[in-house]
């Protein structure tokens, strides 16, 4: 990859203006625009805007899109948060060398289909906040084909009692996963999100509702929620595992994630 002109604004306002002009390209960590084979005309740089940091604030925790998904990964209150969810799945993402390149900015606005962090964040209520736009709801921003000419400075997830079961199924620790699943149940609320179907993580709603109209959880409501899940999530075929391999497995991980988190509060 070359960069033909180089950006490093201190300012959101400053990195904001650049953006609306053509052929420019953000670069948060940076992790995969190496791998892209063109040149870059103009690069904007976000690491001297001050979003590097985790503020916890009595409902939600807002993290900077410039945090990396290793320091997420150590940090106390994410570690202790809905079962350590989101330090759990980033221990599924490559290793440390990666980790400590990788923001969690880059890693949402890339929407990837094999993202083991989106997943889970789809479970815990997070809103994605932009520089100038008003803040979204993740679902709604994955469900997007393109934000125009804006870009995110924070991830704020909600900070509320619960428990959350992470799953991500891979041929090795270091490939991309054929699937992965996140149960939460956060504030007594059932969530359901699948990714890596192999394209991005969609929660079940339908499943969702059916399971949280229910009075009390049986073994039977839980693979009927399981069922309906496969019924309205869609599974496709490549070089990783075949739809209906991701269809047989999906199903089974999702009766193991309800089951437990069933005794959260």
């Amino acid at each position: 990859m070359r960069i033909k002109e180089y950006y490093a604004p201190t300012t959101l306002d400053e990195a904001y203006n650049l953006f609306q002009e053509e052929l420019t390209t953000i670069i948060s960590g940076g992790t995969w625009l190496k791998l892209l084979p063109k040149a870059i005309e103009k690069a904007i740089d976000l690491s001297k805007l001050g979003l590097d940091q985790v503020v916890e604030k009595p409902d939600t925790i807002e993290i900077g899109s410039m945090v990396t998904l290793e320091q997420l990964r150590q940090h106390p209150t994410l570690l202790a948060l809905a079962d350590g969810v989101i330090p759990k799945a980033i221990n599924h993402i490559m290793g440390v060398p990666i980790r400590n390149i990788a923001t969690i900015g880059g890693s949402v606005a890339g929407k990837f289909g094999f993202s083991d962090i989106i997943t889970p964040l789809l479970t815990m209520g997070t809103i994605i906040e932009f520089s100038h736009m008003p803040d979204m709801s993740l679902e709604d921003y994955m469900a997007h084909k393109k934000i125009a000419n804006d870009f995110i400075t924070k991830i704020i997830i909600a900070s509320v009692p619960g428990k959350a079961h992470f799953k991500s199924v891979k041929k090795t620790s270091n490939d991309f996963p054929i699937l992965n699943i996140c149960v939460s149940k956060l504030e007594g609320k059932y969530k359901i999100a699948v990714g890596a179907r192999p394209a991005g993580a969609l929660l079940a709603h339908k499943a969702m509702d059916f399971i949280n109209e229910q009075t009390s959880i049986t073994e039977d409501i839980i693979s009927e929620t399981a069922t309906i899940a496969m019924t309205e999530l869609t599974f496709g075929t490549n070089s990783r595992g075949s739809n209906v391999y991701r269809t047989s497995i999906a199903e089974v991980l999702i009766k193991r994630g309800l089951k437990e988190v069933q005794d959260a509060k």
